[in-house]
């Protein structure tokens, strides 16, 4: 199945191993890629869960992901293509290959997102966040709510309905 969806990418004209220019910033896990060939390409960092936008810590997530990233040159390693259509991928900073995804969650400003990945080396990179209290780990417990948590707290009257 991924390598049909990698398959459809490469056929929509955007392949897999992409590179192109961040130009936007919507939280601290999605962004917006301008390929070479001028597409704009969403894309949903893969195994990392940020901060809603009612949650604490969201703006300082975004705002890192922005230092990070935004109008520099990434390259994506495509893992697959979400529900909502977003490319869902491990970003590289192609200046020095730092992987942001990784260096989201280092820094604080990103849960693991378990669901879809057991990385031990990233599940380790969450411990040491914590253990040194960076980022969303500053705040007090009670404000440190996992997104997919926040999300499942917080749906729409009609999304329990059609989930139910």
């Amino acid at each position: 199945m991924l390598l049909l969806v990698l398959v459809g990418l490469g056929a929509c004209g955007e392949p897999p191993g992409t590179t192109g220019r961040v130009t936007r910033i919507f939280d601290g896990d999605s962004l917006i890629v301008r390929t070479p060939m001028g597409q704009e390409v969403e894309v949903r960092l893969f195994g990392i869960d940020a901060p809603e936008r009612s949650q604490p810590w969201n703006r300082r997530s975004r705002q890192a992901l922005g230092k990070l990233v935004r109008d520099r040159e990434v390259s994506l390693e495509v893992v697959t293509v979400d529900a909502y259509g977003r490319t869902v991928a491990l970003v590289r900073r192609t200046s020095d290959d730092l992987e942001v995804n990784r260096e989201m969650v280092r820094q604080g400003h990103a849960w693991v997102y378990r669901r879809y990945t057991q990385d031990p080396s990233l599940i380790a990179l969450e411990e040491a966040a914590r253990d040194e209290r960076r980022g969303i780990w500053s705040l007090p417990e009670t404000d440190r709510v996992p997104p997919w948590a926040w999300r499942k707290q917080n749906r729409r009257p009609r999304q329990r309905e059609q989930e139910g």
